[in-house]
């Protein structure tokens, strides 16, 4: 039978009644669909009373989840919430998954922390706010700060493992706090990841991933630019990566998230699937902007940051199709470019002048 959704409003009061056994997951796209996923099916496993709620800006996304996940679980109490404010209402653990700064601000402002300051002081206090979304350090740290004032405890704990590994369970979380909030939260990241990391105060966590996705977004340029110019010379894709993966050049975006069809021959990258389902170009690009934005205020030179995040806004604007495709798809633009016979120099593509 099809599971019918629960209209929340009309259970606040039930639901808050159990709120301890409760989590509240908000932002099911392509990480947090997998993360909410991965954590409510180990909680209801370990204590089939849990209470799990959702709630996403796009209806469908809550929809998809839930019928997915109550066909799987069909004695699991999960609700869908209309708005954060109900979410943090009735859970003692609110996470977010969230696009960007913008978004997190939004649901923050105008959702969580109205919610939170509708409680009891003793439920506030035993409130604990995961953000898993990588963003501006200094947004994070104001949005921990208003949380924390509220007597609630706050860890910015972003992500590296992809979509792969949020379907997998094997993230590994970079977190920023209070070492007693990562300490009561590492339970639940273990639900979702195989690695916690403390990394500092609040933004620590967000300071380490931005600076992984930085090295990771350059790493991806050149790992394309060395398979497009390994087959320009005659080798096979599958013995330059086999070479590569072996050697000194080895590195994730070559032995996990290698760009060419074929060249992995036990692996199902994006570039399989036309670059479908990975790490999109346009968070790559998101994720660029903000190491860009910390390296200039920390007046720490980052050349090499600053001309991969150029290319990705170049990939943005000649080929819009590709933003929604993993990053890797960076191959497919260059690919197109080499067979166009075009050359850059500079920050402009040129038509290679033929000899004469």
């Amino acid at each position: 039978m099809r599971p019918t959704t629960r209209c929340l409003q009309l259970n606040v009061e039930r639901l808050m009644s159990r709120r301890q056994k409760s989590t509240s997951f908000i932002g099911l796209g392509r990480m947090g669909y997998e993360m909410a996923f991965n954590l409510f099916s180990k909680q209801h496993a370990l204590a089939s009373d849990s209470q799990f709620v959702i709630c996403d800006a796009v209806p469908a996304s809550t929809t998809r989840f839930r019928d997915a996940f109550m066909a799987q679980f069909p004695g699991a109490q999960l609700s869908i919430a209309s708005s954060p404010e109900e979410a943090a209402l009735v859970s003692q653990t609110i996470i977010t998954m969230l696009p960007a700064s913008p978004h997190v601000l939004s649901v923050y402002n105008a959702g969580i922390l109205p919610g939170l300051q509708t409680l009891s002081r003793s439920l506030r206090t035993t409130t604990f706010c995961i953000d898993s979304t990588t963003l501006d350090v200094s947004v994070a740290k104001d949005v921990a700060s208003a949380v924390t004032a509220t007597g609630a405890q706050m860890v910015d704990a972003p992500v590296s493992g992809g979509v792969t590994g949020a379907k997998a369970g094997t993230l590994s979380f970079l977190v920023g706090g209070e070492t007693g909030a990562f300490a009561s939260v590492q339970p639940v990241l273990s639900m979702m990841g195989s690695r916690a990391i403390h990394c500092g105060p609040t933004g620590a966590g967000l300071a380490a991933k931005i600076c992984n996705n930085m090295l990771l977004g350059v790493q991806q340029i050149a790992t394309a630019e060395a398979m497009l110019l390994g087959q320009k010379l005659g080798l096979d894709p599958a013995v330059l990566t086999s070479v590569i993966g072996s050697s000194t050049g080895s590195c994730w975006s070559v032995n996990v998230n290698n760009p060419v069809p074929g060249a992995l021959v036990d692996k199902a990258p994006p570039c399989e699937r036309d670059y479908e389902g990975g790490f999109a170009t346009a968070l790559m690009l998101k994720d660029m902007g903000l190491a860009a934005t910390v390296a200039e205020q920390a007046a720490s030179p980052s050349p090499l940051g600053e001309a991969a995040g150029q290319i990705y806004a170049k990939i943005a604007a000649e080929r819009p199709d590709l933003t929604g495709k993993d990053f890797s798809s960076v191959y497919a633009y260059l690919k197109d470019k080499a067979e166009t016979g075009q050359v850059m120099h500079g920050e402009a593509w040129f038509v290679r002048a033929k000899d004469a």
